[in-house]
């Protein structure tokens, strides 16, 4: 399976009623996308979604996912094959906003792992705006410079001019680690270049900046 980054936000309130039947339900088929002692993580997933969705670690939301990818995927589509696991997804209480699909997973997940050990924040799969705009906003940064570098057309500059007046720190940690990386070679980072690699942290932040409860990242392999 390739490697995906996604960005889930949750409803417990319809979780606890419409993940629970549908697991309540379909136990057999659940069992199948569970590992070792099945019974007793089948029973689990269901005390924490009966409780607060929330609750629910890593592995269980992948194995929630998987289910769902195996009952609603289109195989037989070479577009949107994902989008009725995705609304399927939404409708028992977990929103799929986002997703990093896999050419681009390793780049992203190099970006952050720069942006914890210069930051010396380790950003968890779970957190709020205010932990995870940061991230964000240094993306935005690292790729725009990177993007002027290479003379790429970038449709975020006013976005990037508003956010460094607020964050100038961030701005300025941003440019150390790109001028790093061009002392070692002007190749460096012809890979983080394409657009949409840009693109996906402007829409991210977009999409989070003003939301209130948690943000699960949630890495599938």
């Amino acid at each position: 399976m390739a490697e995906e980054i996604y960005f889930i936000k949750t409803n417990p309130n319809i979780a606890k009623i419409n993940l629970y039947n549908k697991l309540c339900s379909e136990e057999e088929t659940v069992l199948n996308f569970l590992d070792e002692d099945r019974k007793t993580s089948f029973e689990i997933i269901k005390t924490k979604v009966k409780d607060s969705i929330e609750n629910l670690s890593p592995e269980e939301f992948r194995s929630i996912i998987h289910w769902f990818e195996n009952e609603y995927k289109d195989t037989n589509s070479d577009q949107n094959s994902n989008e009725e696991v995705i609304n399927q997804l939404y409708v028992h209480g977990i929103d799929q906003f986002y997703d990093i699909p896999p050419p681009n997973v390793k780049n992203f997940s190099q970006i952050l792992a720069d942006y914890q050990d210069h930051s010396q924040n380790s950003l968890s799969y779970k957190s709020n705006a205010e932990n995870l705009s940061p991230f964000l906003i240094y993306g935005l940064f690292f790729t725009g410079l990177v993007s002027q570098f290479y003379q790429k057309e970038n449709p975020n500059l006013l976005l990037i001019d508003f956010l460094k007046t607020e964050h100038k720190t961030i701005y300025s940690f941003a440019e150390d680690e790109f001028d790093s990386g061009l002392k070692n070679s002007e190749n460096q980072f012809i890979d983080y270049s394409e657009p949409i690699l840009h693109q996906y942290f402007a829409e991210l932040y977009d999409l989070t900046r003003f939301y209130k409860g948690p943000i699960i990242k949630l890495h599938d392999y």
